[in-house]
């Protein structure tokens, strides 16, 4: 490994950092949606700084070539990134459906109430 590619990987891992804890910082990030980032940035922060630790961890599960480890552990993260943004949408769509319902329920009850005001106000001579 060169010295330019090791530098690259640590600069890059710390750089996915900060842009993560700077968004959680500024409101522009939840942590439930900064978490598998942030383990994404530590997990190649590791790697960055140890390079060993993805040969080790590659025979470990017997994957020969350690690059693959590392764009098959990319993928599970991002995989996980997606379900967890999948679940959040169904939710809230599940939210958004319920609440078109109730201002449907609502607006029905606005215009009886106004019908029956309107009904009153004409069966009453005084209030003409």
């Amino acid at each position: 490994m060169s010295i330019a590619s090791y530098i690259l990987g640590i600069v890059a891992a710390l750089l996915v950092l900060l842009v993560v804890v700077e968004m959680l910082r500024r409101r522009h990030l939840r942590e439930r949606h900064a978490t598998w980032w942030l383990v994404a940035g530590v997990l190649a922060l590791i790697v960055g700084v140890f390079p060993g630790t993805l040969e080790w961890a590659a025979g470990l599960v017997g994957i020969t070539v350690p690059t693959n480890l590392a764009f098959f552990v990319s993928l599970a993260i991002l995989f996980l990134v997606c379900l967890q943004h999948a679940s959040e949408l169904t939710k809230l769509e599940s939210e958004a459906q319920t609440l078109a319902q109730d201002v449907a329920l609502l607006a029905v009850r606005v215009e009886e109430l106004e019908r029956s005001a309107e009904a009153e106000r004409g069966a009453d001579p005084a209030s003409r």
